[in-house]
């Protein structure tokens, strides 16, 4: 009974510590994950439509929903109506300064007049000063008129041109009630809806860039003298039932310190419980997902 039993747990001995001291053929494993865009509200109010649902492709710049203008709209027609008000207050120079215009070229007339008169002896020199003085007059009064009226300008412009920033700012708040992606990819998160009140800043949907992904991947310290920015290697995607792909990568990015092992990734040294994360691009064929699993060949033991 004795030998049967350890003829029996011999192979299995053997095969656990056979796994438990193997070595991966690849350099590194990791996931494949996507830049992600949270798309936030830029503007307050009930979100009239949002026609996005998870797993659509969106493209950027294109309008996906909008937010209630009403009340930007009136505040817009109120500063217009504010803006027109303003215009019509403007003062006329011209019609301000014309009957001081009319009187100053009459005294010049009569000044002229008494100036020929006291040459021939038929006027005083008392009326020729009387009428400098009266002509010195008028010519001040007329520049207090043209000071006051430029001020009174200078001033209403000023408003107006307040008036016109104020504008520019709710044509830009109306602007941004516009729901569209930054970046083109595919929804992963719808987080709003329509009818719902939405405020600055609150998240509406999550975005990926599933055309150029990448695989976080974990290497050992040992390793990291093989790696180099802009290198190529090659990375497997394993889609699961032995179905495998090979894809060129490139080195994106290389961590400059450690963490800790993560539960689900094999290094090559079994025994190493700190590693550096490294960024793999990847042009993506449309096959590769977030979250599958890839394996790294710095040489081309992937082919």
């Amino acid at each position: 009974m004795n030998n049967i039993s350890y003829r029996i747990l011999l192979p299995i001995g053997v095969s656990m510590f056979a796994s438990c001291s193997s070595t991966p053929d690849y350099d590194a494993q990791g996931t494949f994950e996507a830049t992600e865009v949270i798309v936030s509200s830029e503007g307050n109010g009930k979100i009239l439509y949002l026609d996005i649902d998870q797993g659509d492709s969106v493209v950027a710049g294109r309008t996906v929903g909008q937010v209630d203008t009403v009340q930007l709209f009136l505040q817009r027609q109120e500063l217009s109506r504010q803006y027109a008000a303003l215009d019509a207050s403007r003062p006329d120079l011209a019609a301000q300064i014309a009957s001081l215009k009319e009187q100053i070229a009459g005294t010049l007339t009569d000044r002229d007049r008494v100036a020929r008169l006291l040459k021939d002896g038929a006027a005083t020199q008392q009326q020729l000063d009387n009428l400098n003085t009266k002509l010195a007059s008028l010519q001040g009064q007329l520049d207090a008129q043209r000071s006051t009226v430029n001020n009174s300008r200078s001033s209403i412009d000023e408003q107006m041109n307040a008036l016109v920033v104020k504008s520019q700012a709710v044509d830009d708040q109306i602007a941004r009630c516009v729901i569209a992606s930054p970046i083109s990819g595919v929804v992963l998160d719808k987080l709003a809806e329509a009818g719902e009140v939405t405020s600055f800043g609150k998240p509406l949907f999550k975005v990926a860039d599933m055309h150029n992904i990448y695989l976080r991947a974990y290497f050992t310290s040992d390793q990291l003298s093989a790696l180099r920015l802009g290198q190529k290697v090659t990375v497997v995607a394993d889609y699961g039932a032995g179905n495998e792909k090979s894809y060129e990568g490139t080195v994106s990015y290389i961590a400059t310190q450690s963490e800790f092992t993560p539960k689900t990734i094999q290094t090559k040294d079994s025994r190493a419980n700190l590693v550096y994360a490294v960024k793999i691009a990847v042009k993506n064929d449309g096959l590769l997902k977030i979250g599958l699993t890839g394996n790294v060949y710095v040489g081309n033991n992937g082919n």
